[in-house]
């Protein structure tokens, strides 16, 4: 989602421009998304690596209709927001790369604030109800990672931006349904997800396909869901970056402002700076990482998991490397204790990523996804969707 608005705005101030007057116009329709201002976010010096956090909330602001009954909004049943969604983004303009490091909503860590509510330790997803600020600051006082930017997107945000640009083409290799999400792929293969499929497929983590006659159950749940959310930010990406139609750009920028926030430091100038910078850039390149954890359940908690050291330390480092900061609150590990991370020197090497077989039973947790991929781009399940052409 996030990349989708960069490259969307950018080629907007880059293609628009070509016809005269693009600039302005850019910058009028940049000016209509709402800005916040975050706490704790570092400087971002020119030409260097920074990193962007990108929240996804499960606001259900700005649904209207079918949608909103489907998303509990229009009966009152869910309200607020919590970030279901967390991920970090590190840019590397000199090398033209980008990598993604999602954080599992039930990740316990130590929190900066809020302690007589939640306790000492929680799940990193508590820390959104009050906004990005806290939960940036305790991302970078947890695991060291400095936040540059962020970026919001809720439910309204994904459905405009994915319909703005008149959907995404993934291919379902089996039939597939999540009864929560509201999911529905009755077909195999290539096919445009637009509206609110679009919103299900990104939310999906009781995802079900249909295999030989049997519907097969993905057991596990966020990690599922978090392959499925990479797997459609690339096909996202795949398509906004051949809009060249000025009435489609136009489109799309003016639904972006409904369901996306930029944080204040982010101008245009730095938007249309990526974007000459990766105009050609192929998402399949994209490498996406999953914070290793372990499983464990805990007394009024119930099922959480733990920072898996030394595999966090070691993902961190290579890629954030010298920029990664020394943590002021260091998660805790499964005793419930908080030492440093284990001083690691940077290395290449990386284990293979694990996947259940489609028997596997249910659950609500999982370490199979967790191991660190040498390239987690070809990593994705056989039954996950995968981005397609027509």
């Amino acid at each position: 989602m996030r990349l989708t608005l960069i490259v969307g705005i950018t080629l907007v101030g880059l293609v628009v421009a070509l016809v005269g007057g693009g600039y302005l116009y850019a910058r009028y329709r940049f000016g209509e998304i709402p800005k916040i201002n975050v706490a704790g976010e570092l400087p971002q010096v020119s030409g260097k690596p920074f990193n962007i956090l990108e929240v996804g909330s499960d606001s259900r602001v700005g649904l209207s209709g079918q949608v909103a009954r489907q998303t509990g909004a229009s009966a009152g049943l869910v309200s607020g927001q919590r970030s279901d969604v967390v991920k970090i983004m590190h840019i590397d303009p000199a090398a033209g790369t980008i990598a993604i490091v999602s954080i599992p909503r039930d990740t316990m860590v130590t929190l900066l604030a809020n302690q007589r509510l939640y306790g000492q330790f929680n799940r990193i997803n508590v820390n959104y109800a009050e906004g990005p600020s806290l939960l940036a600051q305790t991302i970078t006082a947890n695991f060291g990672i400095p936040i540059n930017h962020v970026i919001q997107v809720s439910f309204a945000g994904l459905i405009n931006a994915a319909d703005a640009i008149g959907g995404v083409y993934l291919d379902f290799p089996y039939p597939a349904k999540d009864a929560y999400s509201g999911l529905n792929i009755p077909h195999a293969g290539c096919q445009l997800v637009t509206g609110f499929q679009a919103l299900a497929v990104a939310r999906s983590r009781h995802y079900q396909w249909l295999q030989g006659g049997v519907w097969h159950y993905d057991p596990t749940s966020d990690f599922g869901r978090i392959d499925r959310q990479n797997v459609f930010i690339r096909a996202l990406i795949s398509r906004a970056k051949h809009l060249y139609n000025p009435l489609t750009i136009n489109s799309f920028l003016s639904k972006i402002p409904q369901g996306i926030t930029l944080d204040s430091g982010f101008t245009l100038n730095e938007l249309i700076g990526l974007a000459v910078k990766f105009h050609s850039y192929n998402p399949a390149g994209m490498l996406t990482y999953t914070l290793p954890t372990v499983p464990a359940t805990l007394p009024g908690l119930g099922d959480v998991l733990f920072a898996q050291e030394p595999q966090v330390q070691q993902l961190l480092v290579k890629i954030f490397g010298s920029s990664l900061l020394t943590p002021t609150n260091p998660p805790p590990n499964e005793q419930l204790q908080t030492p440093l991370p284990p001083k690691i020197a940077p290395t290449t090497t990386t284990t293979t990523i694990a996947h259940p077989s489609s028997t596997a039973p249910k659950s609500t947790s999982s370490t199979v996804r967790n191991a660190t991929p040498v390239n987690p781009t070809t990593a994705v399940p056989y039954f996950d969707p995968v981005p397609c052409s027509p």
